[in-house]
C-alpha cells in the first residue's frame, strides 16, 4: 500500500498498519519504506558526495543540486506462516516408572523448497542426527525441520526438563496432500505425581510454523510397602521402625 501527504509535527509519532494474511506455509518478506520531505519543499543542507558515508547515502534521496531532498527509513518485515493450534497429545505414566511413546505430528501444507538445506534436525541440548540423502533438487527429501520443546514458564521447565526426552525418528511425505508426518519417540520418567504442559514447536526451512501441545500426566506411584503393627495390649503403644531414603539432597 502507499500512504502520501501525511503531515508530522516535531516529536509526533506515526503508526503504520501492517496486515499479514498468508495463503501458504512459506516465508513472506516485505519492506516498509518511509520517505520524509520538508513541508516547505526545501532541501536539507547535507550534500551527498563520493566520500560520504555509504550507509547514509542509501537512506537519502538527492535533488539535482546534490543536496538532500528526502530521508528514507527502511523497515524489513519477515512474515511467518503459522498453522492453527492442534489438539493436545497426552503422555501418561505412573510416577517412578518410565514410558516411551511414539508420537506422530502432521504438518499440513508443507511446500518443497529448492534452496532448503538437506539433513539435520535440531533440538536444543541434544545431539542432532539425520539419515536424509544428500540431494538438492528441491524434492521433499531436502526439507529440513527444526523442532524444540517449549515450556509455559521457568517453573514448569524446572519440573519437566530432566524428566522428558524427545527425538525425531522418522519423516514421511505425502506428495498429493502435501502433508509431512514427523514421528517422534517421547520418553517420560516422572519422579512424582504431576500434570504439566509443554509445546512442540516445529519450523520448516522452506517456511511454516506448527505448534503441538503436549500434556504430561504422572499418576500416583505403586505402594512401597505395607507396614504391619501388632498390638501388645489394650491402651498400650506399639512401635515399628522403617527407613526412608531421599532421592535428592
Amino acid at each position: 500500500f502507499h500512504l502520501a501527504g501525511i503531515r508530522l509535527a516535531p516529536k509526533e509519532k506515526l503508526e503504520i498498519p501492517v496486515l499479514f494474511m498468508p495463503a501458504e506455509m512459506k516465508i513472506y518478506k516485505a519492506v516498509v519504506v518511509i520517505h520524509v520531505m520538508r513541508e516547505n519543499g526545501e532541501n536539507w543542507p547535507y550534500v551527498v558526495t563520493a566520500k560520504s558515508n555509504t550507509g547514509l547515502n542509501r537512506n537519502v534521496t538527492v535533488a539535482e543540486n546534490g543536496k538532500t531532498q528526502g530521508i528514507l527509513w527502511i523497515y524489513p518485515i519477515n512474515g511467518t506462516s503459522e498453522a492453527p493450534q492442534q489438539k493436545s497429545v497426552v503422555i501418561r505414566c505412573q510416577a517412578r516408572q518410565r514410558v516411551e511413546q511414539r508420537v506422530e505430528l502432521l504438518l499440513i501444507g508443507v511446500l518443497p523448497d529448492a534452496t532448503a538445506v538437506p539433513g539435520a534436525t535440531a533440538v536444543p541440548g541434544a545431539t542432532a542426527s539425520s539419515n536424509t540423502p544428500e540431494v538438492t533438487d528441491g524434492s521433499p527429501a531436502t526439507l529440513e525441520f527444526l523442532y524444540e520443546l517449549q515450556y509455559q514458564s521457568d517453573e514448569i521447565r524446572s519440573q519437566l526438563e530432566s524428566l522428558v526426552g524427545m527425538q525425531l525418528v522418522e519423516k514421511e511425505w505425502d506428495t498429493e496432500s502435501r502433508i509431512v508426518t514427523l514421528i517422534f519417540n517421547v520418553v517420560f520418567a516422572p519422579s512424582k505425581p504431576m500434570r504439566n504442559e509443554a509445546t512442540v514447536t516445529i519450523q520448516c526451512t522452506a517456511g511454516g510454523l506448527w505448534k503441538f501441545p503436549l500434556v504430561f500426566i504422572a499418576t500416583e506411584p505403586e505402594v512401597d510397602d505395607v507396614i504391619n503393627i501388632e498390638a501388645v495390649g489394650l491402651n498400650k503403644e506399639s512401635i515399628v521402625g522403617f527407613k526412608l531414603t531421599s532421592q535428592t539432597r
